[in-house]
């Protein structure tokens, strides 16, 4: 073999300092004090230490911290075993079993490699040694050892150990700036002190966190992924990957949250008005296709609530990324007068199994294979519609028609708003049960039953909002008859189905300002790799 391997230093347990490789010819053995194939080679090593030692540096870098000095104390070792709890060594010397042998020559070279223990192949080494080194060889009683035993898993393949080392190591992928932390210190109250936090607790964004975190997606750390307002800070793959842990996030959600934040960084959304606006605005994300199942989304009971790690960390990552990364944060340029409990997270999927009509993403022009982000600006929601007697489909969508008054003001129609309604698997039924009834008719019914004379929507003693008088008295009674809907037209309800099979509450996310003076509804496909 002509392999080389890093050098390194480590302290002996009586405290020196030995350099490996070094000058001359080495025999390195990695070992860990609970492996019995280790107390089996031990011995062995000791009388390789015996014969060669005068011309052959023997040194034992030991993976058990304190409990090195019970192996060395058990076998009598005369030779140094040096200090790798840190498992640095191991790691970068790429073992994975321990015993692990490296005879290296003296220009560094590795001569023979092996791990485990096979008599053959400690036999063998023994007479390689003896010959290169021109000595008599070792004397052992080759007969009374197994000859064969299996060693043990190295130690810094523990998946705790491996991932910090992994994300220490020279040329890792992670290039933020780390914040090192006083041992006394809380971390949670750390992060919260430097404003991480949405006001909720943190996971904290280790490097081994972030290296798993980063293992979702198959894009390089450093892919710059998009630029966030309002402050245009540069969200790459690993700053996505930082914020994911913080949020809770699996590793497998981190196409998803790439997506959705792609989505809401176009100047159709415009991320930087919906964080801004007094009126409270967030986005809510729909997830449709394949991606939904694989990750284990909510789209059945509860999907507008609590209780799915999914659901909840992938609106909750976005929202961390456009407060860390873009600075959206609240008495910033965050000015919600009240603010809304979406700014946290809202993020759920299509029950497209439950749902007679074609899938929101395939409305949208994807294929029902591909997998799909859609995010809404939402300025309220969800707001419960609720009727549990209508028994015709002509009813229930009256009803639901009847519940999206609210949006805004009852007095206020004609809105270039969008809408976002979420029908529940009960009230399909209701609506299918006379045959085909489709979206288009649902959102026709909703206009028809909105329907009301432009002199409803004059200001008066009761609410000053709506059409100025002034501007009612030009318009003269004619006009102010004239019926107009709730929405100025029926692309502005968007349609989703979700839900559970029992309860007849269907419900409805509230818009914000639609269209080039806002925020307009924008779709991504998901880069599943």
């Amino acid at each position: 073999m002509t392999e080389t391997k890093p050098s390194f230093s480590l302290k002996s347990l009586s405290g020196d300092t030995h350099t490996f490789p070094g000058d001359g010819p080495h025999l390195v053995v990695f070992v860990k004090e609970d492996c019995e194939t280790c107390n089996t080679a031990a011995p062995v090593v000791e009388a390789f230490h015996k014969a060669y030692g005068e011309q052959l540096r023997v040194l034992m870098p030991g993976q058990s911290g304190a409990d090195n000095a019970t192996l060395k104390e058990r076998h009598g070792l005369m030779f140094p075993i040096l200090d790798d709890t840190s498992c640095k060594a191991s790691f970068d010397w790429d073992i994975e079993i321990v015993p692990s042998v490296f005879w290296i020559d003296a220009n560094g070279r590795v001569r023979s490699q092996f791990e485990g223990f096979v008599r053959e192949e400690w036999e063998r080494l023994s007479a390689d040694l003896a010959r290169s080194l021109d000595v008599p060889q070792a004397q052992i009683d080759w007969a009374s050892l197994p000859a064969w035993r299996p060693g043990c898993g190295s130690r810094h393949l523990y998946p705790e150990v491996y991932d910090k080392l992994r994300a220490s190591a020279e040329g890792s992928v992670i290039q933020a700036r780390r914040i090192d932390i006083a041992p006394a210190d809380d971390v949670n109250e750390f992060m919260f002190d430097q404003g991480f936090s949405d006001g909720l607790p943190l996971v904290p964004p280790t490097p081994e966190r972030v290296l798993r975190m980063l293992e979702g997606t198959h894009r390089p750390a450093q892919d710059l992924v998009a630029t966030v307002p309002p402050n245009m800070g540069e969200a790459t793959v690993e700053k996505i990957a930082i914020n994911a842990v913080m949020a809770g996030c699996k590793p497998e959600y981190m196409p998803v949250i790439i997506a959705a934040l792609e989505a809401v960084c176009t100047d159709a959304f415009n991320i930087h008005g919906v964080t801004a606006t007094t009126m409270g605005a967030a986005p809510v994300i729909v997830v449709n296709g394949p991606i939904r199942d694989r990750i284990g989304m909510n789209k059945g009971l509860g999907a507008l609530g609590s209780g799915n790690r999914a659901n909840a960390t992938i609106g909750r990552a976005l929202r961390l990324i456009v407060g860390n990364v873009g600075g959206g944060k609240p008495g910033g340029v965050e000015r919600s007068t009240l603010g809304n409990p979406m700014k946290y997270t809202m993020c759920f999927a299509e029950n497209e199994e439950r749902s007679p009509w074609p899938p929101l993403h395939v409305e949208r022009g994807f294929k029902k294979e591909d997998s799909v982000v859609t995010v809404f600006a939402m300025t309220g929601g969800p707001v419960h519609i609720v009727d549990q007697e209508s028994r015709k489909p002509e009813q229930v969508a009256g009803s639901i028609g009847l519940g999206l008054e609210g949006v805004f003001l009852p007095k206020l129609r004609n809105l270039p708003i969008d809408a976002l309604l979420v029908v529940c698997p009960e009230h399909i039924d209701t609506l299918m049960s006379e045959g085909d009834y489709t979206k288009d008719r649902l959102r026709a019914r909703i206009q028809e039953v909105t329907r009301r004379p432009l002199s409803e929507m004059v200001a008066d003693e009761m609410s000053g909002a709506g059409i100025p008088k002034a501007t009612a008295e030009k318009m003269g009674g004619g006009k102010l008859k004239t019926e107009v809907p709730k929405f100025a037209g029926p692309e502005y309800i968007h349609i989703v189905v979700a839900g559970s099979d029992a309860g007849k509450f269907s419900s409805a996310f509230h818009g914000w300002a639609t269209g080039e003076i806002g925020s307009q509804s924008v779709s991504r496909k998901i880069d599943l790799g």
